[in-house]
């Protein structure tokens, strides 16, 4: 009996020790939370935020920004490259819109590319500055990795481009470019005459492109084409000699 109720205590100390312990780890647990409030609280929205703010410290050219130790590429278009018609005008509108800025970062879908480059949506005091790389000329749309929720968006502020007629939505004068147009992997020659399309050229929506050195295009005549569209949404574009835009063709 004896040696029953000394277990019987035994137990019961040992149970009243194991709520205290516990109670302890408990207490210690919220008082870690609230002191560590900030960095705990960041790290959760790092995690789950699919927005950032950023300052941009420096413009590579019309779709990519830098933001310290790392590089942003504008989601959702594509602009002129180094030595192309529309390269400076693109990167110095760019310049203008958020050099120095804080600007905001709204992530869809993959947050890098197979560069290291950040993936983005910036936005400035609420204006989607995508966005308004297209509408003024300075980029066309690039669905690289398929559509998402600014995509059509985006082919409305294309087509206002294109209304609009201005910088790489300006149309060709070349009285060819009124009948010369894209037909799958070719360009057809609608006219009633022949048209020299020497330097005229095709290009995707990132950086594939395809330059015409046929001279003669023969009326009721055909030229192919080929360009690899893996890494591009599928649109075309094709431009005349000067870089004037003839005709396009959504992917």
């Amino acid at each position: 009996m004896v040696k029953r109720r000394e277990e019987k205590k035994r137990q019961g100390r040992r149970k009243i020790k194991k709520r205290v312990e516990t109670k302890f780890l408990v207490v210690l647990l919220i008082f870690l939370l609230i002191i560590n409030y900030p960095f705990l609280d960041n790290l959760l929205k790092d995690f789950l935020d699919e927005s950032q703010t950023v300052f941009a410290e420096r413009v590579i050219d019309g779709d990519t920004i830098d933001i310290g130790n790392e590089s942003v590429r504008l989601l959702g278009i594509n602009t002129p490259e180094r030595g192309e018609q529309g390269y400076e005008e693109a990167k110095d509108f760019l310049v203008q819109q958020v050099l120095g800025k804080n600007v905001t970062l709204e992530f869809v879908g993959e947050r890098y590319d197979k560069y290291g480059r950040i993936l983005a949506y910036v936005f400035l005091n609420n204006t989607n500055i995508n966005m308004k790389m297209v509408e003024n000329g300075f980029a066309n749309y690039y669905f690289y990795s398929g559509k998402d929720k600014y995509s059509d968006d985006l082919l409305d502020a294309w087509n206002k481009c294109l209304d609009n007629r201005i910088n790489i939505c300006e149309p060709s004068t070349n009285i060819c470019g009124q009948c010369i147009e894209i037909e799958d992997n070719k360009i057809k020659n609608s006219c009633n005459f022949s048209c020299n399309i020497i330097d005229w050229q095709v290009k995707g929506e990132g950086r594939e492109k395809f330059i015409f050195s046929e001279q003669t295009l023969f009326p009721g005549a055909d030229s192919r084409f080929a360009l690899d569209l893996t890494n591009s949404g599928g649109g075309l574009f094709l431009r005349d000699e000067q870089g004037k835009l003839v005709d396009w063709k959504s992917g």
